[in-house]
């Protein structure tokens, strides 16, 4: 029983999506309403906010989870593991944590870029988001790596997100697939951790 409850409510949240996604799409953001995404997904408005708890959230889909994936990579440095090697495997975790993550599938990835240039509100919350991140993982990287300190720590994370960031968002304007935009984010990242080379921060 409690699997068949588990996989309705995979269902209902895939459902919520996709009908965010397609109104975005076809009326804009700020015209869609919750109470018509929850109609177009066939379920009551109080159900949505089961799911998520405001419109902005299904853009931004689990983002605290991706943050602890990266806390959690930087927590299991291995023994004298270069920094670069370890922002490299952040990466791959993060990617990993998308792929298995079949509600998401990239499939908000594009619409999110889109809104995110044309939405003020959007552009905030991402924004906000980014700051309260970052230095949480920079802090992280202070605690794993004694040598580094608090600005040196903060510039590696700015760096890896930017390069990620950027990357990834110019092969996805270019009309790249997916898979592009994986290849673009994991070239970004080669090209900042070359750069950070002067950073042993053991």
């Amino acid at each position: 029983m409690e699997g068949h409850r588990e996989r309705k409510k995979v269902r209902t949240r895939r459902a919520l999506l996709q009908a965010a996604v397609r109104l975005f799409g076809e009326q804009g953001y700020e015209r869609t309403t919750v109470a018509e995404i929850a109609a177009a997904a066939d379920v009551a408005p109080r159900t949505f906010f089961a799911y998520f708890a405001s419109k902005e959230d299904v853009l931004f889909l689990d983002v605290e989870v991706r943050w602890q994936v990266m806390l959690d990579v930087i927590a299991g440095r291995k023994p004298g593991e270069p920094l670069g090697d370890l922002l490299s495997r952040m990466f791959e975790a993060l990617v990993g944590s998308l792929a298995e993550d079949d509600e998401l599938d990239f499939a908000l990835s594009p619409l999110r870029a889109q809104l995110m240039f044309a939405e003020p509100a959007l552009r905030a919350r991402g924004l906000t988001l980014m700051l309260e991140g970052q230095p949480l993982l920079a802090a992280a990287l202070c605690e794993v790596y004694p040598g580094l300190d608090p600005v040196a720590a903060g510039a590696a994370i700015g760096g890896f997100m930017g390069a990620l960031s950027v990357a990834g968002l110019v092969a996805q304007q270019q009309g790249g697939s997916n898979e592009d935009v994986l290849i673009a984010g994991r070239r970004g990242i080669e090209i900042a951790v070359n750069g950070l080379s002067s950073l042993d921060g053991s």
